[in-house]
């Protein structure tokens, strides 16, 4: 099997660099581009207005584009010029959803990134996207 279009579910998590890393090495070796997705997930669910939903979209965006900025760093001082976009809903979904659409042929992903203990009992955000991917799913450890 061939990769040509990678992409790591990104969080800034110390599993998520780990996946950002791999998946850095397996495209300097094979020529591939990568991508990295964060995905905003929390946003207020009771709001009493919409500008409250607005301003936690917007303040949720500039978080995620901080991360995004520092696995870019992380990726060039590896020799990859990293690819990086944004999405919302709920991350295994977002994730899934974005490499169907994308055509991507390798989701890497940290094993266990925020998902913290509810992770252990519900299953992470990589133990989703494997079960849905229609494509290779690598979980780094």
């Amino acid at each position: 099997m061939t990769f040509t279009k990678l992409l790591v579910g990104y969080d800034g998590s110390p599993g998520a660099k780990k996946a950002l890393a791999t998946a850095c090495e397996i495209a300097r070796s094979i020529a591939a581009e990568v991508w990295a997705l964060a995905v905003l997930e929390h946003l207020p669910k009771y709001a009493a207005s919409v500008g409250e939903v607005e301003e936690a979209t917007r303040q949720g965006r500039a978080y995620l584009q901080e991360v995004l900025d520092g696995g870019r760093e992380t990726a060039r001082a590896l020799g990859i010029e990293l690819r990086v976009d944004q999405a919302a809903g709920q991350p295994a979904l977002a994730i899934v959803r974005y490499a169907d659409e994308g055509g991507f042929d390798l989701i890497v992903m940290g094993h266990s990134g925020h998902s913290g203990l509810w992770g252990t009992f519900l299953g992470t955000t990589a133990d989703k996207a494997m079960r849905h991917a229609h494509c290779t799913v690598m979980v780094v450890r």
